[in-house]
Order: structure tokens, then C-alpha cells, then sequence
């Protein structure tokens, strides 16, 4: 009988939750009230919630209360990309495009079609790369300060295959590996699909909180922390590099790989050294050219110890085989003409352009963000919920994420990030309008 109650009482609440009765935001009474109210016991009210919880029809916030979500919104909205609709401005996802880019892949498409190397790409590839392309990688990489070569450069099909692949290689299911509380959604998705344990530890100040990865180590087998040391997506720090020294001490004290996610590290000007050089030993350094040169460019890398490189062989192997032939050769092709340092450069100036309308749209506003990065980190008030903000704004024609998608503890917190790079700068300078005007009229 009790059994049928509660779930009689869950059925209600979602269904008056999904008719609008119950609006969201709604704050919900406190457990004890609805066991008092229901006459439950409290570890059953407990219960109707956490089952509404999984249902993603209410959220528990500590010292706040449980609250009605927003359904309308995709709970992974930030994740699962959609075709942007005809007039939506996208907010959501960064692909920074530059003037005359279309040009250049014109040309080079002429360049590599005149080639005497043409037929050589119809072919496989090796798994790795090609040894020339993996030399060209490897002088780009020393452009950053990586002292690799090319047999320590393995090329895949973007950062994401690149992160895919380390993970594959690497680690084993049920791994432990400590990531920030908030993060990039993807290495996320990566984790729950290999079956990996996230343990979160915050922030503080510019970088992870070290302490709380040492306490994270004492008590739990560590296996590694996927870190982002340069432009962290979202909250854009630059770690310093007294930082960068204490958490390779401590990866070294209890035996972490460290997986080095330098997506957005070019936008940040002579930042300190990457972990890679700090701790070679144990470090993967993965990138690509998604966001220097241009998201269709499917071509990355990663640089490891020499005797990691025949696992991540063997899972490029396993995934795609090896990198497309005519992508790696066009990316290969603008690092060594230095199309690709121009882009980087021009890309940097355009952030920081981007980031200036930022300033002068939203001042006064709690903002989060690096001078050249292309997002910015919005925390909101207490009084302003997240997920209804995200939901008018979807309504106004404008796309943002919410923190959920990025979050790696729970409750995530009341914020949004916009991202910069994919409209136009008077579209940005609307749409940013607009959000503060949504932000203050859903203040209550």
C-alpha cells in the first residue's frame, strides 16, 4: 500500500509539473513538510524527490530547497549540438570563423590537387600519421615550448578523437579520475561512455584547488585528472606556473596521468609552460585545430611518452583508423606556410573584440572570463534561476548553455555560458541585450 502511494504521489507531482500547474521555479516544500503533508515517512519523501530528480522535473539545491526545472529546455543542452534553426543566434557552441577563410581553403584545395602527392591520399594512411606530417606537428608543437619529435606525435581527428583515443589507450573502466567541478562537457560524455569515475574538486582562484586533490588522493586510488592549465572551458583561467609545479609534484607523489586539454591554449599569449614539458613522463597533451582554424578541420594531435604512442596507435586503429589523408595534408600544408600562426593571431584579436562588447553590454554583471577567449562564465543571483533563463532566451530566438552540461558535482550552479565566437559582432551586441534584459526581468 505504501508502495503504491508513493509512486501514486510521484505520478502527480510530475504530471502537475508537466500541465504547468506547477511553474518553473516553484520552490517545493521542504521534505519534512511534504512527508507531514503526505503522510510519508521522511525517507519516502525523500524518495519522491530524488525519483522526480532522475525524471529531470526538479532540482535540490542545498540550503535553497527543491525547485521545479524548466522542461522545455534539453537537460543537455550545451552537449548534443542541433542544427542551429533559421534565425537562432547561437550562443551555445563556438565555430569563430574569419573573413577570407573560405578563400584559403579554396586555394589550398587547388594546391593539393596540383600535387604530385594526390593519389598517395586515396590510400590508408598509418595509424599515427604520416612520419612528415608527424614531423610538422611535432615543429608546431615546439613552437609552444614541447620539446617532442615525431615519433612522440600521434594525429587524430580533432581534440575530441584526441581525448577519445588517450582515454581508450590509457585507462581502463572504473578508473578514477579527479576533473574540475566544472568542466568540458565532452570529456564528461567521454567518461560516462568508458565507464570512468569522475571525482570533482573546485576551484581557487586561477586553476583546481590543490588541496582538495591532495585529500582526493590520500583517500581514493587516483588513476588520472584531465586538466585544462591554459584557458580553462568554462571558466577561462591561465594557471599560473608556481600551480602548473605544485600539482605535477603531486602527480608525481601519487602517480597521476595527466591528460592536457590545450583546445583554447592559443588564444592566451606566451602563457606559462604547458604541463607537458613540467612532466613529460606522464603527460598527454592533446589539441587541434577546431577553434585556431576552423570546427570542419577534423585533424588534431597528441603528444606522449614514446612508449604510450603504440596504445594510442592501436586505439586510432580501433576508431577511425587513421586521420582523413586530405584534411591532414591541408592542415599540415597552412603550419608550414604559417597560415595557421596568422589565424591564431587574428582569432586572438578578434576574442579580445569580442570580449569588449562583453564589458560594455553586461557591466555591472558578475562575469567570469580570460580577455582573449571566446566565452565568458555569467553566475547568476540567487534569485535568478538558470535553466528559466536559458528557456526565454531559447524563446527570443538565442541559444545559451546553462551550467548543468559542464557541471561535475550536483547541484550545478545557477549560471550560463555564452559563447562568443559563432555570430556576427552586431548580432553579438543584440543578443547580448538581450540576455541582460532576460537576467533582470526574471529577478524575483
Amino acid at each position: 500500500m505504501a508502495q503504491a502511494r508513493y509512486k501514486q504521489l510521484v505520478d502527480t507531482l510530475a504530471a502537475e509539473i508537466r500541465s504547468g500547474r506547477l511553474p518553473p521555479g516553484t520552490r517545493l516544500p521542504t521534505h519534512r513538510q511534504l512527508a507531514a503533508k503526505e503522510g510519508l515517512s521522511l525517507v519516502t519523501a525523500t524518495r519522491v524527490y530524488a525519483e522526480l530528480a532522475a525524471m529531470g522535473l526538479v532540482s535540490g539545491e542545498t540550503g535553497r530547497g527543491t525547485f521545479v526545472r524548466e522542461t522545455s529546455l534539453h537537460r543537455d543542452l550545451g552537449i548534443d549540438q542541433q542544427d542551429v534553426a533559421a534565425g537562432m543566434v547561437d550562443l551555445n557552441f563556438n565555430y569563430p570563423s574569419l573573413p577570407g577563410q573560405a578563400e584559403l581553403l579554396r586555394t589550398a584545395l587547388r594546391q593539393l590537387a596540383a600535387s604530385g602527392d594526390l593519389e598517395a591520399l586515396l590510400r590508408y594512411q598509418p595509424h599515427a600519421g604520416r612520419q612528415h606530417e608527424r614531423a610538422t606537428m611535432a615543429r608546431h608543437l615546439v613552437s609552444r615550448g614541447l620539446a617532442v619529435n615525431a615519433e612522440q606525435v600521434v594525429i587524430v581527428a580533432g581534440a575530441q578523437h584526441g581525448l577519445a583515443t588517450s582515454v581508450m589507450a590509457l585507462l581502463q573502466p572504473g578508473d578514477v579520475v579527479v576533473t574540475d567541478a566544472l568542466t568540458y562537457p565532452g570529456f564528461k560524455v567521454l567518461a560516462d561512455a568508458h565507464h570512468l569515475e569522475l571525482v570533482p574538486i573546485p576551484a581557487a582562484g586561477n586553476g583546481p584547488d590543490l588541496d582538495a586533490l591532495e585529500r582526493v588522493c590520500e583517500k581514493r586510488r587516483v588513476r588520472a585528472i584531465y586538466v585544462m592549465p591554459t584557458l580553462h572551458n568554462p571558466l577561462g583561467w591561465v594557471m599560473s606556473a608556481c600551480r602548473r609545479q605544485q600539482l605535477v609534484t603531486l602527480a608525481r607523489r601519487h602517480g597521476l596521468l595527466i591528460i592536457e586539454d590545450a583546445a583554447y591554449a592559443f588564444l592566451a599569449e606566451e602563457p606559462p609552460s604547458p604541463l607537458a614539458v613540467l612532466a613529460p613522463e606522464r603527460t598527454v597533451y592533446v589539441s587541434g585545430f577546431s577553434k585556431s582554424v576552423a570546427t570542419g578541420l577534423r585533424v588534431g594531435f597528441v603528444a606522449a611518452p614514446l612508449e604510450w604512442v603504440p596504445k594510442l596507435e592501436r586505439a586510432i586503429r580501433v576508431s577511425t583508423w587513421n586521420t582523413p589523408g586530405v584534411m591532414t595534408a591541408i592542415a599540415c600544408a597552412w603550419l608550414e606556410d604559417g597560415t595557421v600562426t596568422r589565424l591564431e593571431a587574428e582569432k586572438r584579436r578578434d576574442a579580445m573584440a569580442r570580449q569588449a562588447v562583453v564589458t560594455e553590454i553586461l557591466a555591472g554583471l558578475n562575469l567570469v572570463r580570460h580577455p582573449a577567449s571566446y566565452f565568458v562564465w555569467l553566475p547568476l543571483s540567487e534569485e535568478v534561476r538558470a535553466d528559466l533563463v536559458a528557456s526565454v532566451l531559447m524563446r527570443e530566438r538565442i541559444s545559451v548553455s546553462t551550467a548543468e552540461p559542464f557541471a561535475t558535482s550536483a547541484p550545478p550552479p545557477h549560471a550560463i555560458r555564452l559563447a562568443l565566437g559563432s555570430v556576427d559582432l552586431n548580432s553579438l551586441r543584440e543578443a547580448l541585450s538581450t540576455v541582460r534584459r532576460v537576467i533582470a526581468e526574471h529577478a524575483y
